[in-house]
């Protein structure tokens, strides 16, 4: 295994969507195609199986110091309701965009922080959202929460508006870890809020797990599962850490890489800790994550709906997929489009009853039979070409470069079918990589993704 760790462990993006963002085509994007396709895939998919929407709340108290996401920080709370206000006028104008009422399947609350605002603050926001909306019947809401500072009302409120799951983020329980990516939070924090949100009534606790931190050992991995056992959540992120210090705006330079477990240590750190997991009752679900059997994202799984979009897994997919907030980045199934960073730039924009993106990319025929090929490996570890809807002319250079990886027993290749072995699924990146035609016709010149192991 350490053999092909050297050999593959390679720069790689994590496939959120295809194509990727670096590779977005600027030049046959624009605000009047986005808005376009955005309104043909409403009319398409709303009443039939609803839209998701994601909504990013970007205050933290404190700086996280492994976390590549979009945020401010600042202990400032005024800022809370322009904020939420800037959302809402927002949503009121895509709902302008729409012919008929917006039913919602999906919600999520990520950020940053969501719980950096007050439980009354939340409650209004997604009173908000459901003033221009309705609910589909087996609508999903949930919310990213941090352990220091989710407190009952907060799970309390968001459940008396219908969240029904939340996810923690854990990441490690050493304390030596825990000091290097600044965030400090003991077990009983964790323990306090599971506890809480099971007592309400939340169905599905999720919690989020790093390996390969700064300073973090296979001891320390045993330890986390081992406590994470104790607490049984329903779902886990088991994540990979990205490394990515030329981004700006996030605090990896405060270590060096050589402060990083090697890729032979951060690989058995996934192995050993897969293992654990999988005897404590889990089964592991696409790529990094896992379940208990009786949670919904297993029984996607087995039934073949597992779906992945810039929110992660989701146990349902919805054609529409649209982004709130500041840095935000919204799925119409034919384009995407990404929100300003800039929270002054937003609100700006927003006041002017401008929505406020400014990148995007118009896919084409070719990316969207590549996107579906990624989209089957990474939810079902399988793909074919059977059908000549799904074949595209650069298949028998990217079925070349696959060969390799059969050798290795990484995947299985028949005529018209790919299959991931379990030997593959640490790889599972690699794979998608080989389908990638954007990738392979322009590599990139700069460092743009974290290592794929």
């Amino acid at each position: 295994m350490n053999n092909l760790i050297r050999k593959y462990n390679i720069p790689g993006p994590r496939y959120t969507s295809y194509p990727t963002v670096p590779y977005w085509d600027m030049g046959t994007f624009s605000g009047k195609k986005w808005q376009a396709t955005l309104a043909a895939s409403f009319e398409e998919s709303n009443a039939k199986e609803g839209i998701s929407l994601y909504i990013h709340l970007p205050f933290c108290e404190r700086m996280c110091t492994f976390c590549g996401c979009h945020k401010r920080i600042t202990k400032r709370h005024d800022v809370e309701s322009p904020y939420i206000q800037s959302v809402l006028k927002e949503w009121k104008l895509y709902g302008d965009l729409f012919t008929t009422k917006p039913i919602i399947r999906q919600l999520h609350l990520g950020g940053g922080t969501p719980t950096f605002f007050s439980p009354e603050n939340l409650q209004r926001l997604i009173q908000g959202i459901f003033r221009h909306a309705d609910k589909a019947i087996d609508c999903e809401l949930s919310f990213e929460g941090h352990p220091n500072n989710t407190t009952r009302a907060h799970l309390q409120a968001l459940y008396d508006v219908g969240f029904r799951r939340v996810s923690y983020g854990v990441q490690d329980y050493n304390e030596t870890v825990q000091k290097a990516i600044h965030r400090m939070q003991p077990f009983d924090a964790v323990k306090k809020v599971t506890d809480w949100a099971r007592e309400i009534g939340y169905t599905s606790v999720g919690h989020d797990i790093i390996f390969g931190l700064p300073f973090q050992t296979l001891e320390h991995i045993e330890e986390t599962i081992k406590k994470t056992k104790e607490l049984k959540p329903d779902r886990l992120a088991f994540y990979s850490y990205a490394h990515v210090p030329w981004l700006k705006g996030n605090g990896q330079r405060g270590y060096k890489d050589a402060d990083l477990p090697t890729p032979e240590e951060k690989r058995i750190q996934y192995e050993k800790g897969k293992e654990a997991l999988v005897r404590a009752g889990y089964f592991e679900i696409g790529m990094d994550h896992f379940a208990l059997k009786t949670d919904s994202l297993y029984t996607a799984m087995e039934d073949g709906t597992l779906h992945r979009n810039f929110m992660g897994y989701t146990d349902s997919k919805t054609q529409l997929m649209i982004g709130l907030g500041a840095s935000s980045i919204s799925d119409s199934w034919y384009s995407f489009a990404q929100n300003v960073k800039s929270l002054e730039e937003y609100q700006h924009l927003i006041d002017n009853d401008i929505i406020p993106i400014y990148r995007g990319h118009i896919l084409t025929e070719e990316d969207q039979i590549i996107r579906k090929h990624i989209l089957n490996l990474m939810c079902r570890l399988e793909t074919s070409w059977a059908e000549k809807a799904n074949y595209f002319p650069e298949l028998p250079v990217t079925l070349q470069q696959l060969q390799e990886m059969e050798s290795d027993g990484l995947v299985e290749i028949s005529e018209d079918h790919l299959v991931v072995t379990q030997k593959g699924r640490p790889f599972i990146r690699n794979i998608c990589m080989a389908f990638d035609v954007l990738l392979h016709r322009k590599a990139p010149e700069t460092r743009l993704f974290s290592m794929t192991v």
